[in-house]
């Protein structure tokens, strides 16, 4: 199924598939675009309601019975696309923000909180995305959900879960008019407990990453 067919008038709307596959290619055009850097003024905003919407399609994803390739093997894909460009893009673009801290298992109150950045998580997500696509484009259907549905549980749903609450926290953050703190020097290989991440943290106000970030018109 070629990029052109993707959308063919053919494909039911209505079909489950056709939906999710949508969404999904919906989201990797809007952050590919947003990765680009030309509006960097609504970036954080637009990324909250982008990360929003593909967490629905996630959330059916996981509401939905368990999904079986229809071959034991998966197909060889050839080469994954290099999403370091992107990582790099959004690292620039996001550099103020880009460090945050999170509980990897909320389940597992022992666990000690640990550093992650905003743009490692969306070139992961992005990766695991484009891998279902190509086997949708492919006409592998059952396989592009099956894989779908299996990283969304295993790696891309955690992901962007976590990164919609930073996004979100910063969003409240500036809209509350509360300090920010950045984590000043962090970085995600550090093994970090709350006495740290609250001794290394540095204060910034929210004024001073309001409007490069388009968040709200600094007076």
């Amino acid at each position: 199924m070629s990029d052109a067919t993707l959308h063919a008038t053919s494909q039911d709307p209505d079909d489950f598939a056709v939906q999710i596959a949508d969404q999904v290619e919906s989201f990797l055009v809007a952050v590919t675009e947003v990765a680009k850097g030309d509006e960097p003024d609504s970036a954080v905003p637009f990324l909250l309601l982008e990360v929003s919407q593909l967490l629905l399609a996630g959330g059916r994803l996981g509401a939905h019975e368990d999904i079986v390739p229809d071959d034991r093997y998966e197909p060889d894909l050839g080469p994954e696309p290099d999403a370091d460009e992107i990582r790099e893009r959004f690292a620039t673009l996001l550099e103020p923000v880009d460090v945050y801290s999170e509980v990897f298992d909320p389940y597992e109150p022992s666990k000690a909180r640990v550093a992650a950045r905003i743009s490692d998580d969306l070139a992961d997500v992005i990766a695991d995305l484009r891998h279902g696509m190509a086997h949708y484009r492919a006409g592998r259907t059952t396989e592009a959900l099956w894989w779908w549905q299996f990283s969304y549980f295993s790696n891309w749903g955690s992901t962007a879960s976590a990164t919609l609450r930073a996004l979100q926290s910063l969003v409240a953050h500036v809209r509350l008019n509360q300090p920010l703190e950045e984590l000043d020097g962090l970085d995600t290989d550090q093994d970090l407990g709350d006495d740290a991440l609250e001794s290394e943290a540095g204060k910034v106000m929210a004024e001073e990453i309001a409007e490069p970030l388009g968040l709200r018109t600094v007076q």
